[in-house]
């Protein structure tokens, strides 16, 4: 291999490229530490060198060089994904695309991106013009366009637009094959899903064109109740409102308010909180429904304030994770998707079912047009049998599990690899060089 990566090299010449052992190992890395069954699995998987393009040029340049000397070649964003997606498996080339930062247009409604901008950057820009972001994961700070899109699915926002893979989610990708002769191919509508959460086995993303919504003035709100069930049926109630504007509606069982240091003193003790970030214009309908659910407001933040200090974003969805993790490592979690006929029925089985043991984190959105609750749920980690114990209660009563613990798509919330996806990384990358290991379909024969 090394004679191969000194020919690889020099063949990008004019391209940053980074062979320090310390600073690779890093860039190889994301926060599948939040899994204590990958942490084994993917110990000392690292790639053999970086490689930073600052424009679609040179990322040609290095596709034509990787499968030429039939390079393993993984893409990465900011490495805030929680799978291993950008671990590589059979090192190679880690591609970092956050120098790619450039943002080609903004217009009203729509904004064409490179893929390494990132999406705080780009919702700064559209704000200027009135408009936002539609959706974005708890890490939109630090996380890339190009990442979220091949690693993500939805985010604080998806309680208004559903999740990315909803139709109209994304408008237009452009992507650079992996062949003899690399291409910039331009997918437009439907034919964005080929590419969308394919885990970077499915091209290198460029470019992306998304649509965007209204600049509301958001505010946010902290709503406490006794009982956990109250405030779950509360988040529901207040997700199906259509006519209330919403960016998040987070739930959490007491347990959790714990790891919430700089919000406690909001959170009565013994109290089931739900966090709210909601148009100002729908404030005013707010506390009626509060009050037919009997819970109390206890934090008020108006939206010109939303700049200074704590923003609840930040502790919803995996941010919540993150945060009982820097207190209790011991701490793993789970993602759910409860069926919507019983879903409330069945988050109140699991609730009871496992108390202290799986510690209930719900979040709303939308799937399909209609308001559902999915759960990030922080487990107390014991071993890799309880923890597939668990699961499978879950699967066996109905809900879908969407498993943090393993870097293969199949086992995770795909199950099946979408068969158009297929037949494009066939097209895209005919050598399996692109993040290869990842699937149980798509084999990779490392060339000597």
């Amino acid at each position: 291999m090394t004679t191969t990566l000194d020919a690889l090299i020099n063949s990008l010449e004019g391209i940053e490229t980074i062979t320090d052992s310390a600073q690779v190992a890093k860039l190889s890395q994301d926060y599948h530490t939040f899994s204590p069954v990958l942490v084994p699995k993917l110990e000392g998987k690292v790639g053999d060198i970086v490689v930073r393009p600052v424009n679609e040029a040179e990322v040609l340049k290095v596709a034509a060089a990787c499968a030429k000397h039939r390079v393993p070649i993984t893409v990465r964003g900011a490495g805030t994904g929680n799978y291993g997606q950008c671990v590589p498996l059979h090192g190679g080339v880690i591609l970092d695309m956050t120098r790619m930062q450039e943002i080609l247009w903004v217009k009203p409604g729509v904004a064409r991106v490179e893929a390494g901008v990132k999406l705080a950057a780009l919702d700064k820009k559209t704000q200027e013009i009135g408009w936002e972001i539609r959706m974005a994961p708890s890490t939109y700070r630090t996380a890339t366009i190009g990442g979220f899109i091949a690693g993500g699915s939805g985010g604080i926002g998806s309680i208004q637009y559903g999740l990315l893979a909803e139709r109209g989610n994304i408008l237009a990708l452009r992507v650079v094959t992996v062949e003899d002769q690399p291409r910039a191919i331009a997918l437009r509508g439907d034919d964005v899903q080929k590419v969308n959460h394919a885990w970077g086995i499915n091209g290198i993303i460029t470019e992306v064109e998304i649509p965007l919504g209204p600049a509301y003035p958001w505010a946010e709100v902290i709503v406490t109740f006794n009982e956990f069930m109250t405030a779950a049926k509360f988040g529901q109630a207040l997700g199906n409102a259509d006519g209330m504007i919403k960016k998040l509606i987070s739930v959490f069982a007491s347990q959790i308010p714990q790891y919430f240091h700089a919000l406690q003193e909001y959170i009565p003790e013994g109290t089931h909180p739900v966090f709210l970030i909601i148009a100002e214009s729908s404030l005013e309908f707010l506390p009626g429904l509060v009050q037919q659910y009997g819970g109390q407001i206890t934090y008020r933040k108006p939206a010109e304030e939303a700049a200074k200090g704590i923003h609840l974003a930040e502790f919803g969805w995996n941010h919540t994770t993150l945060l009982a993790r820097s207190v209790d490592t011991g701490i793993t979690y789970l993602q759910s998707m409860f069926p919507g006929k019983h879903s409330l029925q069945l988050i109140e089985q699991m609730y009871h079912h496992f108390g202290d043991e799986v510690m209930m984190h719900l979040e709303f959105f939308r799937v399909n047009g209609v308001v559902v609750p999915g759960a990030l749920q922080l487990v107390r980690y014991t071993t890799e049998e309880r923890l597939n114990e668990i699961i499978r209660y879950h699967e066996e009563q109905g809900v879908s599990i969407a498993n943090p613990h393993t870097y293969i798509i199949e086992d995770g919330g795909r199950k099946v690899i979408d068969p158009e996806q297929l037949k494009f990384k066939e097209i895209v990358d005919p050598y399996g060089l692109m993040n290869p290991g990842k699937s149980k379909v798509i084999q990779f024969q490392i060339q000597n």
